[in-house]
């Protein structure tokens, strides 16, 4: 029985319950972003493993495999986004101003604040990938030295945070453009953004598609470069 519940088998069907079950919560509620499936899956999965007195360092371990997945979903949101190619020639030289503006302010606030707090310089390494979406996060931090741990917790903040307030914010600002809704949450909210954008329609989801991929390839690229100057 012990080697069942402590085995990667029961560490998959587990992921796969919570995530029925917070997908049910989710649709159920009328899609309310509180109870948005990564947030309710993780909670799901945590008092499931508090309850059962399980490890979470050896559930991981035997989910891991599931990250590597991340990555070839990632790159499958080519697809949506060539099916919106035409409305996105348009704007191209605007939407690469504001992924460059959005991708700085995201790094260097968040580093502002950590710092303004008193963090070290791990976990300032940490969360200047906060807002590009996992793995991509986790090869830059292990790149600087950084925190894996903190780093993807900052992630699914901010991706949380993120889903959670637009609705609010853009009704209070009187946005209702999808390209400026969808293009937001994938900069600011990386794939859980994503997803929410999806959610509203195909033209947010290829926007925010394009802002979480430039969003993360800049970051990439520039926050290495301005860590090693600045920390």
């Amino acid at each position: 029985m012990n080697d069942i519940i402590y085995g990667p088998l029961f560490a998959i069907t587990l992921t796969l319950l919570a995530y029925q079950g917070a997908m049910f919560l989710y649709n159920k509620s009328g899609r309310t972003a509180i109870l948005h499936p990564t947030i309710s899956g993780a909670t799901l999965i945590a008092l499931a493993l508090l309850l059962m007195q399980q490890d979470y360092h050896a559930y991981y371990k035997d989910v891991n495999w599931l990250t590597f997945l991340l990555g070839p979903a990632t790159v499958a949101l080519a697809v949506p986004l060539y099916r919106q190619l035409h409305l996105l020639r348009n704007m191209a030289s605007t939407l690469l101003i504001t992924v460059t503006t959005g991708a700085i302010f995201a790094s260097t606030s968040a580093l502002i604040i950590a710092w303004f707090f008193g963090a070290n310089r791990d976990t300032l390494l940490s969360l200047t990938t906060k807002s590009i979406t996992t793995p991509i996060a986790i090869t830059v931090t292990e790149d600087l030295g950084g925190i894996t741990t903190i780093a993807v917790a900052s992630v699914i903040l901010t991706g949380v945070v993120g889903i959670t307030t637009i609705t609010w914010l853009f009704n209070k600002l009187d946005i209702q453009d999808d390209r400026l809704w969808g293009f937001c949450l994938g900069l600011s909210a990386h794939a859980i953004g994503t997803s929410r954008a999806f959610e509203r329609s195909p033209v947010a989801g290829a926007f925010s598609s394009l802002a979480l991929c430039l969003t993360g390839t800049f970051t990439a690229v520039f926050v290495p470069f301005a860590a090693g100057w600045f920390l």
